[in-house]
């Protein structure tokens, strides 16, 4: 029997002036009982009662561990009690990595009220399109998107990646909108790619994915934000997640099209390491990350609770509520049909690529990382 055990047995007896009743209350018999305080005397040198056929008394070395042991003992608990709480309350250090573009406009946002939930959970966020070694690299959780083929890695999936056309309502007036992506080749085109790559944008058409590879884009950025700007701005047509522009899109700043030929199947994945599985910080992040993106009723919480128009606030006290603007034509007059008019040239329509607007792979059917074969 260990030290503690044998100091709470001393106490039994000691509180209850008896090894009979002291056996009665820890379900022991009184022989064992007896065993256990003689080992204890042995351990420490000392007598720890005085003992007659009538009654047993503490001596003054056992007085001092009556006195002693009880805050000992209450200790021990609380230190107990604060090992549990720190295995189930969600507190420490995490690092979140995810790529350029992908998330960003509303990652930091999110972090930011998980933050404000957890107040003892920091984060330090990593914004890079490489794919990390989360072991190697010191990361608790991976933004990804497409397939993760490692048996070490463990994936859940986040929100699924509506891909459509933008741009501004004055880009539509004064340009019109397509009706196919083969019409995209007429637009002033604003891309994402990497230096000496060819983008790609990709769209469901006849049931199947194919891509359309831009061949003079008027711009191209290795970040998706400026794409984002340029388009508001009036200068082009972008590719991107919907996620990515739903606040500009419920602003009026952006308008969407060719959402009937919207890439089907395109996952944002959280990708985090077997080892942290058990981590309570980590599993309250996966959890606040589920409740704000998974799909319910087909609406997606986040964009419902960032997209509320200005307009259709609730006025202030004392005014009036505000009128909508009547709707643009969506071409204005004497403007030049979509094949008179072109920045860019488009190849047909051509297999998948290997990268997204993003520069993260192409991504295929959600699955877990395959468990590599002996």
């Amino acid at each position: 029997m260990d030290s503690l055990d044998l100091i709470q047995t001393f106490r039994e007896v000691a509180q209850r002036g008896s090894f009979a009743a002291a056996a009665r209350a820890t379900d022991m018999s009184p022989a064992n009982v007896s065993k256990y305080i003689a080992q204890l005397e042995k351990r420490f040198g000392v007598r720890l009662f005085n003992r007659t056929t009538r009654q047993v008394s503490l001596t003054d070395a056992g007085q001092l561990l009556l006195e002693r042991s009880g805050a000992l003992l209450e200790l021990i608990d609380l230190t107990a009690d604060e090992l549990h709480e720190r295995a189930t309350k969600p507190s420490g250090r995490l690092s979140v990595t995810a790529p350029h573009g992908m998330m960003l406009t509303q990652l930091p946002e999110l972090l930011g009220n998980f933050m404000q939930r957890y107040p003892d959970v920091s984060v330090d966020l990593r914004v890079t399109n490489r794919v990390v070694d989360l072991a190697a690299d010191g990361v608790d959780l991976a933004v990804r998107i497409g397939p993760i083929e490692d048996d070490n890695i463990i994936v859940r999936r986040l929100v699924p990646l509506d891909y459509v056309v933008a741009a501004s309502p004055e880009y539509w007036n004064r340009h019109g909108r397509p009706s196919h992506p083969s019409e995209l080749a007429q637009h002033a085109q604003l891309a994402y790619a990497l230096p000496g790559d060819t983008p790609h944008w990709q769209f469901t058409v006849d049931g199947r994915t194919q891509s359309i590879a831009l061949q003079q884009p008027r711009f191209c950025a290795t970040d998706a934000a400026p794409l984002r700007k340029l388009a508001a701005q009036g200068l082009g047509v972008i590719w991107s997640p919907r996620l990515a522009i739903f606040e500009a899109l419920a602003r009026g700043d952006l308008e969407a099209a060719l959402q009937n030929f919207s890439i089907q199947g395109m996952w944002v994945y959280a990708a985090y390491a077997q080892r942290r599985h058990n981590s309570a910080a980590l599993r309250a992040l996966l959890d606040f990350l589920d409740e704000r993106l998974r799909v319910r009723d087909g609406k997606i919480p986040v964009m419902l609770e960032l997209s509320t128009p200005p307009d259709a606030q609730a006025p202030k006290s004392g005014e009036e509520p505000r009128e909508k603007a009547p709707a643009k034509p969506s071409v204005k007059p004497g403007a030049k049909p979509a094949a008179q008019r072109g920045t860019g040239s488009s190849t047909p329509l051509a297999p998948p690529s290997d990268a997204t607007a993003d520069g993260a792979p192409a991504p295929g059917p959600a699955r877990k990382a395959p468990r590599k074969k002996a």
